[in-house]
């Protein structure tokens, strides 16, 4: 049997029509905002040392957990704009080919790491460098908020936001 050319553009818009509501009634609801995978913090872990540098001394999980209170306190879209960050360099083939990291990030080393930063911090590209500015406003940020740096190096939080860092 051959099909008109009627009926081949008919058989295209109901097989398009079916599929696009199929996978709306049958997709995943999604979760508002940032949800923090183990992933997540194992890579701010080792991201924390690398943006800080060698001479803060610094507790990684602390930094970590504390970006994750910081992501959270950001506006929905930010949210969801800094997890599509960190998804985009979970992926291997990104993160090798956007990030220069041909391993894993746990196995990946200090040197490693820096030179991604580097990279970024001086792209040409300004996504970028507005990423790398990102990562490095967060990680400063829930460093030098904690409260064990807070006395390092001589500032006081108001007290209506000690209670929100650790």
């Amino acid at each position: 049997m051959r099909l008109s050319r009627r009926q081949l553009l008919g058989c295209g818009i109901a097989g398009s029509v079916l599929l696009s509501t199929g996978s709306y009634w049958l997709r995943p609801a999604a979760v508002p905002g940032f949800v923090a995978s183990e992933q997540d913090r194992q890579w701010l872990q080792q991201l924390a040392p690398a943006l800080l540098g060698e001479r803060v001394a610094c507790e990684p999980a602390t930094v970590a957990a504390n970006v994750l209170l910081a992501i959270a306190s950001l506006p929905l879209p930010l949210q969801q704009e800094v997890r599509e960050l960190f998804d985009l360099l979970q992926q291997p083939l990104v993160r090798r080919w956007l990030a220069g990291i041909p391993a894993a990030w746990p196995d990946a080393s200090p040197q490693q790491i820096r030179a991604f930063l580097q990279r970024w911090r001086h792209s040409r590209f300004a996504l970028q460098r507005s990423a790398y500015q990102a990562l490095h406003n967060l990680v400063y940020a829930a460093h030098y908020g904690a409260a064990s740096q807070q006395h390092a190096i001589g500032y006081r939080l108001p007290p209506a936001i000690q209670g929100f860092l650790r």
